[in-house]
């Protein structure tokens, strides 16, 4: 099978790894890919969220399957373009695809589908700002209504900060706060059934304690043993299925990942977002799991023969990521400054680097070039082991300036 992964992240990298793993696979195509990638594929410079270049990069590679990484890729429409061209496609189109592209869009599927989630309200005006949040009172709980990167959200008990937000944004959704943890749930959907993966948790705050401001996600680790073992069964009946069947009835086939963020409330699993990705970071400890080849996984949903009743295998133990992010993230995050010490970190027994934002400069030195610039694996036969293990390696990596959160998993790792 020739595969050919979109994006240049941390998720894509981990994306490659697991289709590079796969006895199925036998070239594997990234674009544009990263010096990670660089080192399992072959990579590809150009715009991936150009349907044209995309579709005929993939005519040329004979790709049997294309996988696409980031939200503004679907949003692009290459899902539909490469679909239009025949070649099969793991990722919703532009219509599926608004889930994630418009808060309000995925409240209304919710509605109508009797999805649970927070009571919300569609703003447009200032005066229906301030009047959502006089009704639902602090915490406040603004959206910004398109794509954001992950970072479109605040959660605040300052009424300044939540109104400063709602005016930078064209439209919002302004919703009642959620109260208890948080948990990812990823469904790979076929336009018609969908198969649950591990659930993960993840951190969006940059700082320990939840401290400062909303992140892409700065950590985040798998299997949660503290949740429920039907809380997967009970999210993908009241959930997953009910969503894609209603998208289905608007004749919007949903194929790809479709994430559920929840959270588990006082009064019941809450869908807090839908994506229409896979999440990042979560996404580099839950593939990490995955002892089924992810391979067929994906083609299975991309032409339609997902088995309903299919349950993937998972490697035994547990998977932690550390977000190394450069200084200024998420604010201005500084570029250009050298990395070191990957080597020494990839030794560490059970643990290997994914490039988040990383690029060649000159004389093949290793550089920043995004926010977050690498996600730590460690791995090991419990939490607190795999929560180690990622820390020793991150420690032995340089980068002027970066930040990362040391509570990864803190808390799960030392529940009795």
């Amino acid at each position: 099978m020739r595969v050919l992964v979109l994006g240049s992240g941390g998720r894509e990298h981990a994306l490659a790894r697991a289709l590079h793993r796969a006895p199925a696979v036998t070239a594997l195509h990234c674009a544009p890919g990263n010096p990670g990638t660089a080192e399992i594929a072959d990579n590809h410079q150009l715009d991936p969220c150009d349907p044209t270049a995309v579709t005929e990069l993939a005519e040329r590679l004979r790709t049997d399957l294309v996988v696409i990484g980031p939200e503004a890729v679907l949003v692009a429409g290459v899902g539909d373009a490469l679909r239009k061209a025949g070649v099969p496609c793991f990722g919703p189109d532009r219509a599926a695809a608004r889930i994630e592209a418009s808060k309000a869009f995925a409240k209304e599927i919710m509605a109508a589908a009797g999805v649970p989630t927070a009571e919300a309200r569609v703003c447009d005006t200032t005066m229906q700002v301030e009047e959502a949040l006089d009704a639902f009172g602090p915490p406040y709980v603004v959206k910004d209504d398109g794509l954001a990167a992950g970072k479109g959200v605040v959660v605040t008990e300052d009424r300044t900060i939540a109104s400063r937000h709602a005016t930078a944004c064209e439209r919002v959704v302004v919703e009642e706060f959620l109260d208890g943890p948080e948990v990812s749930l990823f469904a790979l959907c076929d336009g018609q059934h969908a198969v649950p993966l591990l659930p993960a948790q993840d951190f969006k705050r940059a700082y320990d304690d939840d401290a400062g401001p909303n992140t892409g996600g700065m950590g985040a680790y798998s299997p949660l043993p503290w949740i429920s073992p039907d809380l997967v069964d009970e999210v993908m009946a009241t959930v997953v299925q009910p969503a894609v069947d209603e998208l289905r009835r608007r004749e919007i086939p949903y194929v790809g990942t479709l994430y559920a963020g929840l959270a588990l409330t006082s009064k019941g699993v809450r869908v807090v977002e839908f994506n229409a990705r896979f999440g990042d970071p979560e996404t580099q400890v839950v593939l990490d799991r995955l002892a089924t080849p992810l391979a067929k996984l994906l083609q299975s949903c991309a032409i339609g023969g997902l088995d309903p009743d299919f349950r993937p295998e998972w490697h035994p133990g547990a998977a932690v990521t550390v977000v190394v992010a450069a200084e200024g993230y998420p604010e201005a995050p500084v570029k250009g400054d050298e990395i070191t010490g990957l080597d020494e970190a990839s030794k560490v027994d059970g643990a290997y680097v994914l490039h988040a934002g990383t690029k060649l400069g000159g004389e093949g030195r290793l550089i920043a070039n995004g926010g977050r610039v690498l996600n730590v694996v460690g791995t090991g036969p419990d939490l607190p082991a795999a929560r180690a293990t990622a820390y020793e390696a991150a420690s032995h990596i340089a980068l002027r300036g970066s930040h990362h959160r040391t509570d990864i998993a803190l808390k799960a790792a030392a529940a009795p």
